[in-house]
């Protein structure tokens, strides 16, 4: 990270220290375009690969073959993104594919959604929702604490890369093709931010945006001047 110089207006923003945390950046507005400043606001960053799909062509010169692939990044602390490339070796088929999670990461919401509960920690979901990607519908319910994550093998890597450690879910269609359930996992995690919830609501539920640690960037070293 010292031999990064940003390019552009967010990147110079974080590295003059103006933006100290990622609620800053998703907070802005401004596009993220650069993964390095993902690796320095959340250095705990932890990825996954959710879905490697090997695609061959003929062609005159012979046989091709391409990688697309598609990995999950989260700091399993209310952070979490997707993203996916395509490239003819593994290798830098995934670091591109991790690189594009990190530039579409969000914060979700976490509380303690269930009636059945009642601990008042943020281990779950605050309410119900749904995210859906081709032919997957997936319905994720608020669970009590210690039931875990009662949801598929593909939806439980999306969820415990973004905190979230007890949950029911539901799914509808053809939940095989692990692309789509990852996207709709993904995406009725995005639902508990666009919800719009009442302060009321935010505190019967216990409900909590984003992470529960802050990691706030070191300030930028000032260089002395000749002769101090």
């Amino acid at each position: 990270m010292a031999d990064w110089v940003p390019k552009t207006k967010l990147g110079k923003l974080v590295e003059n220290g103006t933006i100290t945390s990622i609620s800053q950046v998703l907070a802005s507005k401004l596009p993220l375009r650069e993964a390095e400043i993902v690796d320095r606001l959340v250095p705990d960053m932890a990825d996954e690969v959710a879905d490697v799909n090997m695609v061959q062509r003929m062609t005159d010169s012979g046989r091709r073959v391409k990688f697309a692939i598609t990995c999950v990044v989260g700091n399993k602390d209310g952070i979490v993104g997707i993203g996916r490339a395509k490239g003819r070796e593994v290798g830098p088929t995934i670091r591109n594919a991790i690189e594009n999670a990190k530039l579409n990461i969000i914060e979700i919401r976490r509380g303690c959604g269930s009636w059945q509960c009642g601990c008042g920690t943020p281990h779950t979901l605050p309410f119900k929702v749904v995210g859906k990607s081709g032919s997957v519908e997936l319905s994720l319910w608020p669970a009590p604490r210690g039931v875990g994550l009662a949801v598929g093998n593909v939806a439980k890597t999306v969820m415990e890369l973004a905190g979230i450690h007890d949950a029911w879910g539901f799914t509808n269609g053809h939940s095989k093709t692990t692309l789509n359930f990852t996207y709709a996992s993904f995406e009725a995690l995005k639902k508990t931010v666009t919800f719009r919830v009442s302060a009321q609501q935010r505190d019967r539920l216990r409900i909590r945006a984003g992470t529960s640690k802050v990691h706030i960037a070191e300030q930028p070293l000032v260089q002395q001047a000749e002769g101090e």
